[in-house]
């Protein structure tokens, strides 16, 4: 089909595995492409039950130029209320292929948009990618985490062969290609943890398939991950051209929640509160959340915390928004009162980038995740590094070792982290020493983040080369030639 039928506009797709961690980084990267580049971008949203109302008016504010496609929800009762997210979110987009097969079958057919030359997918969707090649379109993994952690995944598989215990088990570091320092087993990711599970057997089979895309597109910036990024795009890492074009961050486009938030940090000094937030889906614990509140109060140091109700999983509020129950009713007796001149506690949300933005903020307790690491980076906030689950345990390696832009609290013997450490780590990072060397070092990372998104930067001649690659590519409809006189080879055979 020719793109002149549709005024020369390139249009693309693109898949997220479920869950607004994984859904804000696809919008953001289509919103990058439709403002610099022009294209056209389908958003198709796999789900294994109706979208939560904090996820339809995630979708119903998309920017301009970005259609959206939910999908049926898949059938998942087979699973026990144990199974992991990992588990559940391979699952999802796994079975949800039929349904994608149809949403491709309709795009091609469309009269107002031409076939999609691209099809975007993250880490947990590979499986995607035999769909894209049915009807002639190229598969791209975005990989919306760290660089360190996608050049982990790059020997996983190496790993998988070659270890016979337990990661957390082995008596020495392991070096991941590009990592400046060696990284221990117990801070690999959360799924690779225990290798009998079927999460780990899940992340070790889509590490494997990294080499099937066409390109990798990364939420990262080479000024930041310099030696990780080069060990990637080395031809011997044995994957795909890697394309770095982050830092991709969210802004908060409503504000009518916002209003108390903001007044309160309008009254407080330039750069004296911290802000905690666990992200979209992390819990804590009673006991830990108690620790926490208390360890706030010792120190002495104003805070905005965003609070959830606890829970004893760390991702409990994953595929959802909010926990049930009042989280404010789970605080130590007496701790608002005694924190009231001090402290605000929010629960459930707050406009994060607004308030990462403000003059008032000077730094941000946070889980890792890495929507929330580089919201902090591109506004200069230094870092108290919390991981709970997933990826995040390597991104605080990354904060704490590597670019050394957070500092860590360290858990006891029982993994709590008692509330004398957080009292010392919180005065370190807003009023030590420590903290001012962290401050000075996130400081020349915000500009060099800048930088890389400049007109001449290295992340957007990054991205520019991938919009030309997609703007050259001709749709090759199922069964169709590629060129006068060429054959197509036959699609790959998908398995029931």
């Amino acid at each position: 089909m020719e793109m002149e039928e549709f005024g020369g506009i390139t249009h693309i797709a693109m898949l997220p595995s479920p869950g607004m961690g994984h859904l804000i980084p696809f919008v953001q990267l289509a919103d990058r492409l439709i403002r610099r580049h022009r294209l056209a971008v389908t958003l198709i949203v796999p789900t294994d039950r109706p979208l939560s109302a904090p996820q339809e008016a995630f979708l119903g504010a998309l920017p301009t130029g970005v259609d959206y496609l939910v999908l049926p929800p898949v059938n998942l009762e087979d699973l026990s209320a144990y199974t992991k997210n990992e588990i559940r979110i391979c699952l999802t987009v796994t079975r949800c292929l039929p349904a994608l097969r149809r949403v491709f079958e309709s795009l091609v057919a469309s009269k107002t948009r031409p076939p999609p030359v691209a099809l975007l997918v993250d880490l947990f969707s590979t499986d995607a990618f035999q769909v894209a090649d049915e009807f002639g379109v190229s598969p791209y993994l975005f990989f919306p985490t760290s660089a360190m952690v996608l050049s982990f995944g790059t020997i996983l598989p190496e790993l998988d062969l070659a270890v016979s215990c337990e990661f957390r088990d082995m008596a020495e570091p392991v070096q991941i290609p590009g990592f400046s320092v060696p990284v221990h087993g117990k801070d690999f990711l959360d799924p690779v943890q225990d290798r009998q599970d079927e999460a780990y057997r899940w992340i070790v089979y889509h590490n494997k398939r990294i080499g099937l895309a066409k390109g990798v597109i990364l939420n990262s910036f080479k000024e930041m991950e310099q030696g990780a990024i080069e060990a990637l795009q080395r031809p011997e890492s044995g994957i795909p051209p890697v394309y770095p074009i982050g830092p991709l961050v969210q802004t908060d486009s409503d504000s009518s929640a916002a209003g108390e938030c903001l007044e309160w940090l309008e009254a407080q000094p330039p750069g004296s509160v911290l802000f905690i937030c666990f992200g979209s889906g992390g819990c804590l614990s009673h006991y830990q959340l108690t620790e926490l509140a208390l360890g706030l109060e010792m120190s002495q140091q104003r805070f905005l915390w965003v609070i959830r109700s606890p829970s004893d999983s760390a991702a409990a509020a994953f595929f959802s928004a909010q926990n049930p129950g009042d989280p404010l009713t789970f605080l130590p007796q007496g701790f608002l009162e005694r924190t009231k001149k001090h402290g605000l506690v929010v629960p459930n949300w707050a406009p994060q980038s607004r308030i990462l933005s403000h003059r008032s903020t000077g730094g941000f307790l946070t889980h890792c995740g890495w929507n929330s690491t580089l919201e902090s980076i591109v506004r200069g906030i230094p870092l108290i590094a919390w991981p709970l689950y997933a990826e995040q345990k390597m991104n605080a390696v990354v904060l704490t070792k590597d670019i050394k832009v957070a500092l860590r609290p360290m858990a006891g013997e029982n993994g709590v982290v008692r509330r004398e450490e957080i009292a010392k780590v919180v005065k370190s990072l807003m009023d030590g020493e420590e903290g001012k060397m962290v401050r000075q070092r996130i400081s020349v990372l915000k500009d060099a983040a800048a930088m890389a998104l400049s007109e001449d930067g290295s992340s957007t001649k990054a991205l520019s080369e991938l919009a030309s690659i997609w703007k050259n590519k001709m749709v090759i409809p199922p069964g169709g030639d590629p060129s006068p006189g060429g054959k197509r080879d036959p699609p790959t055979t998908v398995r029931s």
